[in-house]
């Protein structure tokens, strides 16, 4: 079922909730239970710089119950195959293989996704991530720390409010999903041991103030850049060391897509390693190599466990029925580079960036949507790798001036959880192969034994137009064929028949149908000798498994199909019980296992077999996505403390509910006769709920849901129906119109007489930036050097009138897609833009403009739209080059935001959500700002600036609101009736309590429309919403602003707090 917008929707946990773990395997135990390795370890040690550390932080070990979700029989596999187990060194509660990881003795497949909780600037709404990342299946999650945020000055690390690290962890935990942290300072998707971390936004992650102060090169060994970043990287691992595995916390990555030559490099790298185990780390580290670079396995810098990073698709949304062929060498690519590691993908493609003036995210969502994921992630697990991160899984927002230059505000990325935090139809398909990967343990410890191209022992594919790879367990001997179309591009159907060695002998499938269909795009696992729940076996079946487990005393077999195509499953049915009566469903058996067929054509959810051992259900996959799995906390004498939330390190019981939009944790009450659910709705729907037949009662977010019932053949075994009733819908929010507007006139830095005395004096004649000045008279103008490096900024060039003065030439860099307006005095020159990070351009002064014998100002706004990325973060912001021809300029003046990077006064919303535009230097965009000491009069914003002219305006308004508590309320502000271009010469700021949500380019686009949450949001009181207009050119503009209500569910993630501060005296500005 495809979601979009609202409707898709469905429906999650309060904050209160307790999570359990389901008790999916990530181990390889023994056939008997001494074979099982359990180990408990006070020490715990992140990795300042691998990703996969994280995960196994949170991750806590316990002994499978009875309800377990993988039965002993599929989990308890031989140790006696293993090979020998590695660690660090430091620690052995983390050990690997060339398999996976182990933690606490017990095997594991990382299945993780990227999260930027930066933004998400509202811790309470990071619970309700992770609650989602859970429910689909994932048990980690990767998060970058921003070092620019976290470490506005030199020797400045601030920890506070949304850049607390200790609510990440104890959401996480609460949750129960690993995390993998990624500090940086730097992000750049292909490197993952260093600062920086990419990640689209400004400078990668570093903080701009190195930009500008450190001489050394960036991201290398050279002495003040390691004196610049170390004072972050303590307070990296301070916040952390209290959260590491014994108490499920989280591991380290030391920096991001990087390469180990020149050797400073690689000497980088290794400072960073050694300054988080000095500090006390002691997981393992590890990195993110882009592109199959090689680097980091070896050598100096070398970390523990090597990744790779891919993104097959790129990165043009433009075209997004566009594919690339899947790549083919990935298992080739481990095998001869790190093969006595596990292999590990700590960055894969998970949706797509938008640059301006691009197409807009739901393009980049069809560009990377359930069909690639389908194909392009079975071809990962082809390629035989077990630790797996999806970069993004919720993009979010990149607010104020977190973004480099080449992308807008919205960071949704086309996600499996869009930017106002819906699920999309991509969540249904991580959700179909999450639970099948929890649900299989056997599959975390496989053998790549050949594929199509290199032949596979006994296996023949009839139609060369398949393509099959064979991965088998060595203890259990399950096999799961991965097959796709040999063409991975195509969009044509074919079929084909396929010949599979098994346990009973050689078997060319299916038996009883013509062929296998794919279609186009599609991939599918064939398994074969399957273990599932305590006691049953499959062998084999062409329908795809979605869950397997026990619940209560019975083996649970979820399997489904594309409606229009055939299945076929030979399973052994235990039990007295009954099959379904249905022309759509065939059974045959002789002496061996039963032959299930399914015929095309069947819709909803099928029980196959319903029997006192055994419960085998189909469905085809929008139906088979309606149902979820959360794990119920279960405690057992081997349970760890502090993992207790964990799914197979803590509790391993687990049930199945179909219907909700969101099923967010589930509990067992009353002595275990009541299945306590928490979710979200998006409409009334029907409850299924298959549990242990102890359960006689079930409660919907604390109400009891009455009209339960069981089914008939299933009565008495745990089978119920009943009926979710959606109380709060869309009808019941009241949003209101956004009427009264007051204005204020926001550049009196072009008017007679404005005192620019307490402006900093631009006189560098040196500079740290990479690239120098192009012309002038050496003074270095680039606004970092004074303390400016973010939004907005404002130049003052002074000189003393002669009458000979014809124009200026400047030329002016702000990023990719800026503008930078001129006036001369107080009239207005030219505003120039053109999609480029730098333009030169000459200024003709207007006639009459200039004033002999008194001072003229030579005023440039300029939109800074982040540093560059890479080798680029140093990016020459400001005025590059300056000549006045027919005279000189006597003083340069520059202004930014209030106080710079060293003295902000917003220390809540941090340094990156003020630029020097008068009023938000003056506050005007702040809850509380006396609007009447500043002559504002009523405007509305519509009718643009008063005179029609080039300039800037400061529009201000509030509005109550009272959204229904219970619920999970989606908003947006939309300019322009979400016309993403319109053509309008303008560029507005959209601050909502104070907080830059917003940058809107109307004569580029294609951002129109922009979510912010509760908690930027007071949804039970009085808003302040300002737009900060620019006008670009000597023409009237209308720009209009509507408050949209995305969504309503019934559910949600609890009480969300506000952190808005009101405004106080500043500075002069």
């Amino acid at each position: 079922m495809r979601r979009g917008g609202l409707s898709s929707l469905r429906s999650r946990p309060p904050a209160d909730y307790k999570f359990a773990q389901d008790q999916l395997a990530f181990r390889d135990p023994p056939r008997s239970s001494a074979g099982m390795l359990w180990r408990r370890y006070h020490s715990w040690a992140l990795p300042a710089i691998l990703s996969l550390c994280l995960v196994l932080l949170t991750w806590p070990a316990t002994s499978w119950t009875a309800a377990s979700a993988t039965g002993r029989a599929a989990v308890q596999l031989a140790a006696r195959a293993d090979p020998p187990r590695k660690d660090d060194g430091f620690t052995d509660v983390v050990q690997w293989d060339n398999y996976t990881i182990f933690l606490h003795g017990q095997r594991m497949f990382l299945h993780s996704g990227e999260f930027h909780t930066f933004r998400l600037p509202v811790p309470d709404l990071w619970l309700d991530i992770f609650q989602k990342m859970v429910a689909a299946g994932l048990n980690g999650v990767s998060i970058y720390i921003h070092m620019g945020a976290t470490n506005p000055a030199p020797g400045v690390v601030d920890f506070n409010d949304w850049r607390a690290l200790q609510p990440i962890y104890d959401a996480a935990k609460l949750a129960g999903i690993f995390i993998v942290l990624r500090p940086g300072p730097y992000w750049e998707r292909p490197y993952e041991n260093d600062i920086c971390i990419n990640a689209e936004t400004t400078a990668g992650g570093i903080a701009h103030w190195a930009t500008s102060l450190v001489a050394g090169t960036l991201r290398t060994n050279a002495s003040d850049w390691t004196a610049a970043y170390q004072p972050y990287v303590d307070g990296i691992i301070k916040a952390t060391v209290p959260n590491e595995v014994t108490a499920g916390g989280a591991s380290v990555q030391v920096d991001n897509e990087y390469s180990q030559s020149p050797i400073t490099r690689a000497e980088y790298f290794a400072d960073l390693e050694k300054q988080y185990r000095d500090g006390g780390l002691l997981v393992p580290l590890t990195y993110n190599d882009p592109g199959e670079g090689r680097n980091f396995i070896n050598g100096t810098g070398a970390v523990d466990i090597y990744g790779l990073d891919s993104y097959p698709q790129g990165f043009d949304c433009s075209n997004p029925t566009h594919w690339a062929p899947v790549v083919t060498n990935y298992h080739q690519y481990h095998a001869q580079n790190n093969p006595s590691q596990p292999w590990y993908m700590p960055e894969f493609q998970g949706g797509s960036f938008d640059p301006w003036g691009g197409p807009g995210y739901d393009a980049c969502e069809v560009l990377t949507g359930p069909d690639f994921q389908d194909v392009f992630y079975k071809q990962n697990w082809a390629g035989n790798a077990k630790l797996l991160s999806y970069y993004m899984f919720y993009g979010g927002t990149s607010w104020g001036g977190f973004p480099f230059p080449g992308v807008y505000t919205s960071y949704d990325y086309g996600s499996s959880i869009r930017e106002n935090r819906a699920l999309s139809p991509k969540f249904d398909e991580i959700k179909r192969q999450g639970l099948f990967l929890r649900s299989s343990p056997e599959f975390h410890k496989t053998d790549w034994i050949g594929d199509s191209s290199t032949g596979i022992p006994g296996v023949n594919v009839s139609n060369n137009a398949a393509f099959a790879t064979l991965l088998k367990n060595p203890d259990t001997g399950a096999g799961f064929i991965i097959t796709r179309q040999t063409d991975s591009t195509s969009t044509s159907s074919i079929s084909f028949n396929i010949t599979v060695p098994t346990s009973q002998g050689t078997l060319k499938i299916p038996l009883t149908t013509g062929g296998i269909t794919l279609d186009g795009r599609q991939s599918k696992v064939i398994v074969t000798d399957y273990t599932f729940g305590a006691h049953g076996s499959v062998l084999y079946s062409t329908a795809s498994v979605f869950f397997a487990g026990t619940i209560g005393s019975r083996d649970v077999l979820f399997l489904f199909g594309d409606a229009d195509q055939s299945h076929e499953t030979s399973l052994t049915l235990t039990g007295n019980g009954a099959r379904v009566q249905s022309s759509r469903v065939q059974f045959s058996a002789s002496r061996g296992p039963t032959t299930v067929t399914v015929l095309a054509g069947s819709t909803g959810l099928v029980t196959i077999w319903d029997s006192d051992t055994q419960l085998v259900l189909f469905a085809d996959p929008v139906t088979a996505a309606t149902f979820w799995a959360p794990a119920i906390p279960s405690a057992t004498r081997d349970t760890i403390r502090g993992f207790e939330h964990y799914w197979q390190f803590g509790a391993n019981t687990t049930v199945l509910v179909g219907g909700p939009y969101l099923v967010r944790n589930a509990s067992l009450a009353d002595g275990g006769h009541t299945l306590a659910l928490r979710g979200d709705l998006n409409a009334s729907v029907q409850l299924t709920v298959i549990a242990p037949p102890t359960v006689t009662g079930v409660t919907w977010n604390g109400e009891r849901v009455d009209s339960l019932r069981a089914t008939t053949q299933a009565h008495g075994r745990g089978f119920l129906t009943g009926q979710l009733t959606q109380r709060v819908s869309a009808k019941s929010v009241h949003v209101p119109q956004l009427t009264g507007w007051k204005f204020a006139d926001s550049l009196p830095e072009i008017q007679p007489g404005f005192d620019d005395s307490a402006w900093v004096v631009a006189d560098h004649t040196t500079t740290n930036i990479s690239e120098k000045p192009l012309f002038g008279d050496g003074r270095v103008l680039f606004g970092c050097d004074y303390g400016f490096c973010e939004n907005n900024v404002l130049w003052r060039g002074h000189f003393n009138g002669t009458g000979t003065e014809t124009s200026v030439n400047l030329t002016i860099n702000g990023g990719s897609s800026f503008a930078a307006s001129v006036w001369i005095n107080d009239q207005f020159i030219n505003t120039v833009h053109n999609g480029g990070d730098q333009i030169n351009s000459l200024f003709t002064f207007p006639e009459g403009s200039v004033k002999v014998g008194q001072d003229n100002v030579i005023t440039v706004l300029q939109d800074h739209m982040g540093n560059d990325e890479a080798d680029d973060e140093k990016s020459p912001r400001g005025i590059p080059g300056f000549q006045l021809n027919g005279g000189n300029i006597t003083t340069w003046k520059v202004q930014g935001k209030v106080g710079g990077y060293l003295n902000f006064p917003d220390k809540v919303r941090g340094i990156f959500n003020e630029g020097g535009l008068f009023g938000e230097r003056a506050g005007w965009h702040l809850p509380g700002f006396a609007l009447s000491s500043a002559k504002f009069t009523a405007r509305d914003l519509s009718e643009g600036l008063p005179d029609g002219n080039a300039g800037v305006g400061f529009f201000v308004t509030t509005f109550d609101l009272d959204v229904p508590e219970g619920t999970d309320t989606m908003m947006s502000f939309v300019f322009d009736g979400g016309v993403g271009n319109t053509g309008q010469a303008y560029r507005a700021l959209l601050f909502v309590n104070g907080w830059k949500f917003g940058k809107r380019v109307a004569n580029v686009g294609p951002q129109a429309s922009f979510p912010v949450p509760p908690g930027i949001l007071d949804y039970k009181g009085k808003n302040t919403v300002a737009v900060a207009l620019w006008a670009l050119e000597n023409a009237a503009v209308s720009p209009s602003l509507d408050l949209v209500l995305d969504g309503v569910l019934d559910g949600g993630v609890g009480p969300v707090a506000t952190n808005n501060p009101k405004w106080s005296p500043r500075p002069s500005v």
